[in-house]
């Protein structure tokens, strides 16, 4: 299976503090037009850790059926609980997801042994294609290097890592380590194109949620190899993709899609909505750019 491309980490559309389904079939609606690779539900910018079990399951659910095959399926399916990682990878599987995001444990903070043992006890419990997830901001830790070099050769479907530490030279020393048919996509929008220099093969983008056909040509012509009009895209944009992690995310990604009348801005708590400055600030963006 190939992640090459970019895709989409959706946020969770909620109106009155339920899952807003009609929203979120136009999102994937939205994603699928835009050409869009892929979409990631229940990610960290899915609000997962405030969905209870049901609601993760349903919203994975949603997500297979609405886009009927016509993209991939990443189902956010991580915890800092390997059973119950295990067991929510296996509902997605069932659900008919492509591929699993996992992301590290977070809070208990593992020893690079423990996260190898949590993600190969996940994907020998899986025929699914696993992506693993570093984050070390959220998480605390990082997957490293040798413990990614280690899973990638004893779990065979272990194929791919969403790398989000911020870190060029990190990528490099992936690219350098592990087997040339395995994955590494960009965590981060502003640094998609870095990581597309050295050996990533796309993205999992917070601002495709809003700009979806630009996120999608900007990796497609970098790929076919026209770096100038990748260029282009993503300095028109870049502001934008700084702007979207002004507060936490999803806040500033789903203000956005308020402002586009896509869904209500509603987060769950403890995210709440934005400071009145950073609402200003993100509002001149979005002008500047005609969204």
């Amino acid at each position: 299976m190939t992640f090459a491309g970019a895709h989409t980490a959706l946020v969770t559309p909620f109106r009155d503090g339920q899952f807003d389904d009609q929203a979120f079939r136009q999102l994937i609606e939205d994603q699928i037009s835009g050409g869009i690779s892929g979409i990631i539900p229940v990610g960290t910018t899915g609000e997962s850790p405030t969905l209870d079990h049901d609601e993760h399951l349903r919203v994975v659910d949603a997500a297979v059926q609405i886009a009927n095959r016509r993209c991939l399926v990443i189902a956010g399916t991580g915890s800092n609980a390997t059973g119950e990682a295990i067991s929510l990878t296996r509902a997605a599987e069932k659900a008919g997801a492509d591929a699993a995001l996992l992301v590290a444990p977070y809070y208990n903070k593992p020893s690079q042994e423990g996260l190898y043992r949590h993600f190969k006890a996940i994907a020998e419990s899986v025929q699914v294609p696993i992506v693993l997830y570093s984050i070390p901001g959220r998480c605390g830790i990082e997957i490293a290097v040798e413990t990614t070099v280690r899973l990638a050769s004893d779990c065979k479907n272990i194929v791919a890592i969403k790398e989000a530490g911020g870190s060029v030279e990190r990528v490099n020393q992936l690219r350098h380590a592990l087997p040339a048919g395995f994955q590494i996509l960009s965590g981060d929008d502003s640094l998609t194109l870095p990581f597309l220099s050295v050996g990533a093969v796309g993205v999992i983008s917070v601002a495709s949620n809003i700009i979806p056909a630009a996120v999608a040509d900007m990796v497609r012509y970098y790929l076919s190899g026209d770096s100038a009009k990748a260029l282009e895209i993503h300095l028109k944009y870049y502001p934008l993709f700084k702007d979207l992690f002004i507060e936490p995310n999803p806040v500033p990604a789903k203000f956005a899609l308020a402002r586009l009348g896509k869904m209500s801005p509603d987060v769950r708590l403890p995210l709440c909505e934005m400071a009145p400055a950073n609402v200003q600030r993100l509002t001149e963006t979005l002008s500047r750019l005609g969204l």
